[in-house]
């Protein structure tokens, strides 16, 4: 038995819930998984794990185990990569999660600089807008605007969003131009719905002026749950668009978009990076994690970002 690839596979069942899904994770077979737990088991004499049909808990003795594992592994990852002949370069898999408008406007612009600093780090990257369980899916951190929900993970506040209304040329031709945000409501009036993951439904957006507070939703003829699709809806003309600045800068300096109720304040969407509770961070996931902080305070500053607050969440 390699007690490497036990505890590994250990740590993976415990996170999963399941022999199959740690499998699958792993590239492993679950015959394979099954026989290192039962393996492992049998030489600590010790059982780690309940299984059931439906579901396997992780059993008092095996939380305790799974504690000293995972910081066993992470510091593992560390040596290793202390004595990598690549002055100390962080290396191995690192699977990130991000909006797909982010990735496109900013992080993949961007990822060049990252590999030629961190080059031996291989980035397996999702990019969409939907919920991701982090540890059902074994990534290792994701990078969402908006609050937090979950509360069992950690998180990094790594910038605020300023936001702004806009809307096409063409929409505001044929549908006039909106001078107060309660425009919005009336029936020639639209706005492109967006779907938010945590509730599947279109949202309020809520705005200042002075001493003026505004709960707007409009009303809407198309609804998406992807943010380029969002924005490509804005662009042809489908509604007025509630957009972070990065997203809209480019397309409002070639007069693609035009900017609504400049006198009214929306609040800033968080961005955080976010990744399980329970593991220590490793080197890779930590430069990753700074790279981000830089790329948002240094890249995307200006009128597109502010500055985040100093903040870390659990």
């Amino acid at each position: 038995m390699d007690r490497f690839d036990a505890m590994q596979a250990f740590a993976r069942v415990v996170e999963a819930g399941s022999f199959t899904k740690a499998a699958e994770t792993l590239h492993m077979s679950k015959t394979t998984v099954t026989q290192l737990v039962q393996q492992l088991e049998a030489r600590l004499r010790v059982k780690l794990l309940n299984r059931t049909t439906r579901k396997v808990n992780v059993t008092a003795d095996g939380a305790i185990y799974y504690e000293r594992v995972i910081k066993l592994l992470a510091d593992m990852d560390d040596a290793e990569t202390s004595l990598s002949g690549a002055s100390a370069l962080p290396r191995g898999r690192l699977r990130v999660d991000v909006p797909s408008p982010l990735a496109r406007l900013i992080l993949l612009p961007a990822l060049p600089e990252f590999h030629q600093r961190y080059p031996d780090i291989q980035i397996d990257m999702g990019v969409s807008d939907r919920i991701v369980d982090i540890i059902d899916e074994n990534v290792d951190c994701v990078v969402r605007g908006g609050e937090l929900l979950d509360q069992s993970l950690m998180a990094r506040r790594v910038a605020d969003l300023q936001l702004g209304v806009f809307a096409a040329p063409s929409y505001l031709a044929r549908a006039g131009t909106p001078r107060h945000p309660r425009e919005l409501e009336d029936s020639h009036h639209r706005v492109v719905g967006f779907l938010w993951a945590r509730t599947g439904k279109p949202v309020p957006y809520a705005l200042h002026n002075g001493s003026e507070h505004l709960q707007i939703k409009g009303r809407h003829v198309l609804a998406v749950d992807d943010g380029n699709a969002y924005l490509a809806a804005g662009l042809a003309g489908m509604g007025v668009l509630w957009l972070p600045r990065y997203m809209s800068h480019v397309h409002q300096a070639r007069g693609e978009l035009v900017p609504l109720f400049e006198d009214w304040q929306l609040e800033p969407m968080p961005l955080y990076v976010a990744y399980p509770p329970n593991r220590h961070i490793s080197q890779k996931l930590r430069v990753f994690i700074d790279w981000i902080v830089k790329l948002m305070a240094h890249r995307a500053n200006g009128p597109e970002l502010a500055e985040p607050r100093s903040e870390t969440v659990k």
